[in-house]
This record gives C-alpha cells, sequence and structure tokens, in this order.
C-alpha cells in the first residue's frame, strides 16, 4: 500500500510502502537490540588505545543517533503511520500512483476549456483546504500529456489550483479510465459527436469508473466543501427517495458502482439528460432498498450505504438556485451540511460572483476558497478597471 504524505516544498509530495500494522514485538527486538550495544559496548584494554578509543566513541555516537531516531519511528507508529519528508515533485507522480494512494477526492472537466472558471476554482480550493491530508485531483478533458501548463501558467485560476500542495491536474484520458470495465465497449461504439448531452454523460459515465477502480468521493465542480463527509459509502438525496450523482463516495470495487455501470451500459439513452446520472443512482438505489421519506434532518442507511439527508449537499433545493446569488437578512449557518450544491446547471444567465456585493456567494467564497476570490473576484475586477482606465 502506499500513503502520500506531505513536505515543506509547496509542489512536493512523497510516496512510500507504508504498513500501519508493523509488528511490536519486531520493532521492540530491534530496540532491545541496539540499546544493549549501546550499554554495553564490551571495550577492552589496548596498549594503542587513544585512537581506536577515539573511533569506538564515534561509532557509540552514531549508535546513540539511530538509537534516538529508532525512539522516534517507534513513537510515529504508535501514533499512526507518520508522514515521510522524501519530497518528489507533484509533476513526477502520474495519475495512477495518486489515485492508487486511496482517499482521492475526484473533480472532472468535460469540456476543452483549460481554465477553469472561479467556481471550479472554487470547489477545487475549498475541497483542497477541508481535506488537507488527502489528494485532490481535477481531470480536465481538454489537457493532454504535451500540455506544458504549471504554476507559472497565463492560465490563472491552472497557475492557483496547481500552486497548493494536495491538488492535482491531469488529463482526462477516457479510453484508459473505461479500461477493464463494463463501459468499455459502449465508449468504443458510441459517437460523441452524435451524442445530445455528451459533455454530461461522459462525465457521468467518467466519474463511475474511477471511483470503481480507485474508490473516493467524487464531486461536481460547482459543489463547495464547508466540513468533512464522514461517510466512506454513500449517496447524496437530492430529495427524499431521489439519489444525485453530483457527489458520492465508495471505496474501490465496490458492487454498487460496478452495477451501476453495467445498468449505464444495459439502460443506455444520451438523449435523455440525467439518465446515465441521477435517475440511474436512484433507480439502482430502489433495487436494493425500501426507500421511505426523510423527517428531519437523518440520513437512511441501506445495503451498508448510507443515503444522506438533502440537508447534508442540497439545504437550497434546485428551484431556489438564485438564492445563492442574492444578499440575505440573516445568512444561514447550514449546520447539518458537509458542502453545498450551487446549482450551476440551472445558472442559463451566467450569474457571477460580484467583489462587494455581499451575496451568499460571495460570503462562501471569501469563507471557504480565499484564494480563489482574491485572485480571481477582487484582482480580476482591479485588472479589468485599470485596463478600462488605460
Amino acid at each position: 500500500m502506499f500513503q502520500a504524505v506531505w513536505v515543506s516544498s509547496p509542489r512536493s509530495w512523497a510516496l512510500r510502502e507504508s504498513d500501519c500494522h508493523c509488528d511490536s514485538k519486531q520493532r521492540s527486538w530491534k530496540s532491545g537490540f541496539v540499546r544493549t550495544i549501546i550499554q554495553h559496548p564490551h571495550l577492552r584494554h589496548d596498549s594503542k588505545g587513544p585512537r581506536k578509543a577515539r573511533m569506538l566513541k564515534k561509532i557509540q555516537i552514531c549508535l546513540c543517533f539511530f538509537f534516538v531516531s529508532g525512539i522516534l519511528y517507534e513513537i510515529s507508529l504508535l501514533s499512526g503511520c507518520f508522514f515521510s519528508y522524501m519530497p518528489m515533485p507533484k509533476h513526477f507522480l502520474t495519475p495512477e500512483q495518486v489515485l492508487s494512494l486511496g482517499k482521492s477526492i475526484i473533480f472532472l472537466e468535460t469540456t476543452e476549456r483549460l481554465e477553469p472558471p472561479p467556481l471550479v476554482s472554487c470547489s477545487v480550493e475549498s475541497a483542497a483546504r477541508i481535506y488537507q491530508d488527502r489528494p485532490i485531483i481535477l481531470f480536465m478533458k481538454g489537457l493532454t500529456n504535451d500540455t506544458a501548463l504549471d504554476m507559472n501558467s497565463s492560465y490563472t485560476a491552472f497557475s492557483l489550483l496547481s500552486s497548493m500542495k494536495n491538488v492535482f491536474i491531469f488529463p482526462l484520458q477516457m479510453e484508459t479510465v473505461f479500461q477493464e470495465t463494463p463501459l468499455s465497449q459502449w465508449y468504443n461504439q458510441v459517437v460523441p459527436e452524435q451524442e445530445k448531452n455528451w459533455v454530461h454523460v461522459s462525465s457521468d459515465a467518467s466519474r463511475l469508473a474511477l471511483i470503481w477502480k480507485y474508490g473516493g468521493i467524487y464531486m461536481d465542480t460547482d459543489v463547495i466543501s464547508i466540513r468533512p463527509i464522514p461517510e466512506e459509502s454513500f449517496l447524496a438525496a437530492q430529495k427524499s427517495q431521489f439519489s444525485s450523482n453530483g457527489i458520492f463516495g465508495f471505496p474501490a470495487h465496490h458492487k454498487f458502482i460496478w452495477d451501476c455501470m453495467e445498468n449505464f451500459v444495459l439502460k443506455y439513452n444520451g438523449n435523455i439528460w440525467g439518465n446515465q446520472g441521477p435517475f440511474l443512482m436512484t433507480r439502482m438505489l430502489k433495487a436494493i432498498c425500501n426507500l421511505t421519506d426523510f423527517k428531519g434532518t437523518e440520513d437512511h442507511s441501506c445495503q451498508n450505504i448510507s443515503f444522506l439527508n438533502p440537508q447534508r449537499f442540497y439545504p437550497i433545493p434546485y428551484p431556489a438556485w438564485s438564492r445563492y446569488y442574492k444578499v440575505w437578512d440573516k445568512s444561514p449557518n447550514f449546520n447539518h451540511s458537509y458542502a453545498l450544491h450551487l446549482w450551476n446547471f440551472m445558472n442559463h444567465n451566467r450569474k457571477a460572483v460580484v467583489a462587494g456585493s455581499n451575496t451568499l456567494a460571495e460570503k462562501l467564497y471569501k469563507a471557504y476558497c480565499p484564494t480563489t476570490y482574491e485572485d480571481l473576484i477582487q484582482n480580476a475586477e482591479l485588472r479589468d478597471f485599470t485596463q478600462s482606465e488605460d
């Protein structure tokens, strides 16, 4: 098993093989052996002693060093798996290496654009801040292995996200993602140019394949994280008896996700929006669970899958999505929520966060993605004003 760890360099991670369940007897034997050597060095009298004595003293100092290191290592094992400080620049890591760390937070961009808009940047940044011990991965279809973009990119949002130590941005290579899944044959037969909702359908398929292969949490790019999700296997209720697919999480190789991929292909109809998305999740959940209405803020559970209350992610339902872009007399506290879905799909008029507007969305940006707010909202407006003056 590989474990991701932080280092002091803002763009460096490291991989190391680790086992948090090491044999405590074996560790005690090793440290005891070192202690025996230090405490009983068995120095013998020698007429040529001074030089040998100095050498033995150096050896003893070295052994003391290793002994102290051993103690620190044992303490680290007792407190969980200790972070390694061996740096590895992020650009040397492949998607598979990062995904194999497990517990990734995955975002997808299935259009060709290379400059993430402010809401996408806010979604990724907020996740990076809430889940600081987990890799945050943004897959972008417009990226290729030959695309030279980094922290110094002219794309402001790309540069901003690349500088975050636990954020990784990779090309979305669907042919690779779908390999060894039920979606592979479908992908090889479908004609994207003839698909009415290809951007959404391809995203629906990609998130299923990635979560099945590697596990973790998938989030839409219009979701702002505000506190950690405590569940491992979960679906998010959009309303009673209806599941979204905008946020869900499962461990790798979970049967529910495999069954969803099989049903995706079996019931495929790209002309019906959501047929491979929320409607798929709902019909698959109903096939194994007796869904009932939510009475309050409680969650439901069935077959070891948590069906999370609409308050967890959708406290403002989609018919009222525009309330995020309005000024509230008293802002809600969202005490029952883990993240907030801003329903960007409904935002046909492209309402945006404006600095100084005091809207709910602006307050969320300030609180949960302050770097995005400063660089892409405040500074962008300042740059636009300066250019207009020129």
